[in-house]
């Protein structure tokens, strides 16, 4: 998969001149970047919204959530779905907590050790919070790159989705890699 030279600038470009104004785009704070990236799995953004504003006022932090009761976590998750999230989401929360010390790593291979974080969502992190150049192909993401490029392969396939993390990785700029990242999901989107 070959992505044109210009990519990084016209996509920068596009999403600068009006993106949607979303909750957890309004700071690039670890936390609410990965709640949100949990949060929308499979969900639409115009869903999560109310989600995402409830959740943060219960559990403003890591550590909150951390220590939050099951059934806290339950009620403030109900209506999302797939429930196996919201777990996932504490027992990062503790992780993080007690390996390092309540702030979400800003580091890659550490994202990815954590409990129901794949690729993508390590990549969004990386990116959008850190500004680490790290790419985050979901199936949005690929089928924009599948038209970009016009490339037939199964956007289904794992192989696809490795091409395209190969082939963004040297179009991520720095800075502004988290800005690349969140455009490339807004066009998707």
């Amino acid at each position: 998969m070959q992505l044109p030279d210009s990519l990084a600038g016209r996509l920068l470009g596009w999403y600068a001149a009006g993106h949607r104004a979303l909750p957890w785009r309004e700071d690039h704070e670890p936390y609410h970047v990965w709640l949100s990236e949990i949060m929308l799995q499979q969900t639409r953004a115009e869903a999560v919204r109310p989600y995402f504003a409830r959740f943060l006022a219960a559990l403003p932090t890591v550590s909150a959530l951390a220590e939050a009761d099951g059934d806290t976590l339950l009620k403030l998750w109900e209506g999302l779905g797939y429930y196996s999230r919201v777990r996932n989401l504490q027992r990062v929360a503790q992780r993080v907590v007690a390996d390092f010390g309540g702030v979400i790593p800003a580091d890659v291979a550490a994202l990815r050790s954590l409990p129901g974080v794949g690729r993508y969502t390590a990549g969004a992190v990386a990116s959008i919070a850190y500004d680490i150049p790290a790419p985050a192909v979901d199936g949005n993401v690929l089928r924009v790159l599948a038209r970009l490029t016009d490339d037939d392969t199964d956007v289904m396939l794992p192989a696809a989705k490795t091409a395209a993390e190969a082939a963004l990785a040297p179009c991520i700029p720095s800075p502004g890699a988290g800005d690349f990242t969140q455009s490339l999901i807004e066009l998707g989107a």
